[in-house]
């Protein structure tokens, strides 16, 4: 990559303090809506993420032409301009998956074992994705990939809740006071968690078909739920992310986001 490489040493300014102080004093919504610096630059192939950390803290990366050193800084690539050595930092175009993820199948994007990544099922070879929503080893459904990590940001963070509706197929038959702990909430580790709504689909005589819909992002929250009202999930499909269907996708299948999708996504954040 020449633009990577090149370098323009009578462009670049030394930092001063009002630039510094402007890029750690940005406002308190701007800064959550925005990606860290060091991600955005890893993001457009400049190496690794500490790679990156390397190019601010050298005081080779600018921010609407002022130099930037501090790690944390969030921007938005969008509406701001990045240089790296004077040059425009180039932005890769958009895209958004929808994903089935399969029992089996990570959604971390490097994984030592060596184990099938989610990322590995769309035709996105060399762009960075962000996986929206993790599921656990053992669970599958839903995963909304894409490389706008400022869009990723804001579906995973627990300030906007954007409703997460999950399939689930637990043994036994939980009763109504077991369903009503699950709204009101139950203790984990991390606080109290509770489900926003609980429905029965079906009964059987050894197990029951529950449709749950969360608002935060817990780790393995559906199963914890459930494990302390004493019910094992036997499987588990998230079948929504927001207003964004699982459909008829088989597991290990994908489609690209609708921009009628895309939109209703930047309308539940908003709304949120």
């Amino acid at each position: 990559m020449a633009d990577k490489n090149r370098t323009a040493q009578g462009s670049r300014q030394r930092p001063t303090k009002s630039s510094r102080r402007s890029a750690m004093t940005d406002p308190p919504g701007q800064r959550l809506q925005g990606q860290r610096l060091q991600k955005v630059l890893a993001a457009a192939g400049l190496g690794s993420r500490r790679k990156c950390e390397e190019l601010i803290v050298t005081g080779r990366v600018e921010v609407d032409r002022k130099v930037v050193m501090e790690l944390g800084v969030r921007v938005d690539p969008a509406r701001q301009e990045i240089r790296v050595d004077g040059v425009p930092l180039r932005q890769p175009r958009l895209v958004y998956y929808a994903v089935n993820k399969p029992p089996g199948v990570v959604c971390t994007t490097r994984d030592p074992a060596g184990r099938p990544r989610v990322t590995d099922l769309v035709p996105a070879k060399n762009i960075r994705l962000f996986s929206v929503g993790r599921l656990d080893l053992h669970s599958q459904g839903l995963i909304i990939l894409t490389n706008d990590g400022q869009l990723a940001n804001l579906l995973a963070h627990p300030r906007y809740g954007v409703p997460k509706t999950y399939r689930v197929l637990v043994a036994g038959q939980p009763g109504p006071e077991a369903l009503r702990k699950l709204l009101s909430g139950v203790h984990l580790a991390e606080g109290v968690a509770r489900a926003e709504r609980v429905v029965v689909k079906s009964q059987h005589k050894q197990s029951t078909i529950l449709e749950i819909v969360l608002r935060e992002g817990k780790n393995r929250e559906v199963r914890r739920l459930l494990a302390r009202i004493g019910h094992k999930v036997m499987k588990l499909t998230r079948i929504a992310v927001g207003p964004v269907r699982l459909g008829k996708l088989q597991p290990g299948q994908w489609r690209r986001r609708t921009d009628e999708e895309l939109a209703a996504l930047r309308r539940a954040v908003r709304t949120s």
